[in-house]
């Protein structure tokens, strides 16, 4: 069994801040020594935020399909296993069986046109 972990190391280059489109969202596997990290980046506009990939009701990675974190209008985040929502600017559940609990934050910046771990 590979063991999970919750954080990265400020400075890991993701990829180009164009490897995401607008309103679209990324996973992204890291491995950390001998354990792995599981994330997601969405990007609104020129805005990026990073969240780690379990959602705080069932402790479950949010996407059932790679890279399908948002709403059909892609105005928030959705957990694909009981339907909770995510705010994309804070993480905070509005609605769902987890309402009132938030995502965890994965900081993340651009730097010098990449998205970087902060």
């Amino acid at each position: 069994m590979t063991t999970r972990v919750y954080a990265t190391p400020a400075g890991v280059k993701l990829g180009a801040k164009d490897l995401i489109s607008p309103d679209t969202a990324r996973n992204f596997v890291l491995q950390i020594g001998e354990a792995f990290f599981h994330g997601f980046v969405v990007r609104k506009a020129d805005a990026y935020y990073g969240y780690v990939d379990r959602c705080p009701h069932a402790g479950l990675p949010l996407a059932q399909e790679l890279d399908n974190y948002l709403t059909p209008r892609a105005d928030l985040i959705s957990c694909s296993w009981h339907g909770a929502l995510f705010q994309i600017s804070s993480g905070l559940c509005v609605g769902g069986p987890c309402a009132g609990q938030s995502l965890t934050p994965w900081p993340v910046r651009i730097e010098d046109g990449f998205i970087v771990t902060a």
